[in-house]
């Protein structure tokens, strides 16, 4: 939502104004924005107006047409936000709170099923993204964002510039992975569509980044060629890399470092789906002695 396409009151101009203030980013910040509109459009007037009650309703109104437990956490911090910090009425968004999200297991490829997903990518471009996503464990977002000049080399590592949370870190780079970036980078170079110092994976205006919508894309093109039914998506290759690295015995403290993890719980959720490791385990049915 832009002052373009809605109209610019002072509470919403104050909003903006409290979310610049501490630097949140402009999706955070479209998403706050939204989630008070539509509020206010449940409402039916001014939101500064509503009271705890209304915001009971709310919430009701929200569980009773089906929303999502990830969609109402997310209005609910949209407004705790408006009504904590822009309206500096905590109390009334107090006991509104976050429902628990259930927790599933991500989607996982098989060491099989990645290669012939990579190989199935439409052109050397996305085969080569595609390959940084699995090989380094990286999110779209992080894929994108990469330039030419994060490639160390002699480090072998990826240098990781403000992905999530704002946080840089290093990622690993392999030896094939190094060589795969080289053909591409060689290729590229040579058509014209990699710039000095610029994005390493450019759009079709090399001075763009290439989007993570087409990165998705991408991914769902090649699942669909290499004929692989499980819900793929750019995050598979992600989840892939970390279960790949525990059934390898990679210490879990690690992984989490790599993956850019705050939480170590988050990392160990890939425990559950490393099937390697739940067929190594003996069973005690099979230590009992017959009667």
């Amino acid at each position: 939502m832009t002052p373009s396409t809605q109209k610019m009151t002072p509470l919403r101009q104050r909003m903006i104004d409290d979310m610049r203030m501490r630097k949140l980013a402009d999706k955070t910040q479209s998403h706050y924005l939204r989630a008070v509109r539509q509020f206010a459009g449940f409402l039916g007037r001014s939101p500064d107006t509503a009271t705890a009650e209304d915001l009971r309703r709310y919430q009701l109104h929200l569980v009773d047409h089906g929303i999502s437990p990830v969609s109402l956490n997310a209005a609910i911090t949209g407004l705790k936000f408006f009504f904590e910090v822009t309206l500096d009425h905590a109390e009334l968004i107090a006991r509104m709170q976050p429902v628990r999200v259930p927790r599933t297991l991500p989607v996982v490829l098989s060491r099989d099923e990645v290669a012939r997903l990579i190989a199935a990518a439409g052109n050397l471009k996305h085969q080569t993204a595609l390959s940084v996503a699995y090989g380094a464990g990286l999110r779209a977002s992080e894929v994108a964002s990469l330039k030419v000049g994060d490639i160390d080399s002699q480090r072998m590592t990826l240098r990781i510039e403000q992905g999530k949370g704002r946080k840089d870190r290093y990622a690993m780079l392999a030896p094939v992975l190094l060589e795969r970036l080289r053909v591409w980078w060689r290729a590229a170079r040579a058509q014209g569509k990699m710039l000095d110092g610029g994005w390493l994976f450019p759009g079709l205006n090399p001075i763009d980044p290439l989007s993570t919508r087409q990165l998705n894309r991408a991914v769902h093109a090649a699942a669909q060629a290499a004929q692989i039914d499980k819900r793929v998506s750019m995050h598979t290759l992600r989840h892939s890399f970390a279960t790949h690295l525990l059934e390898q015995k990679v210490d879990i403290r690690v992984i989490q470092v790599l993956l850019g993890h705050k939480k170590l719980e988050t990392t160990a959720l890939y425990a559950q789906v490393a099937t390697d490791l739940l067929r190594a385990v003996v069973s005690p049915l099979e230590t009992l002695r017959p009667v």
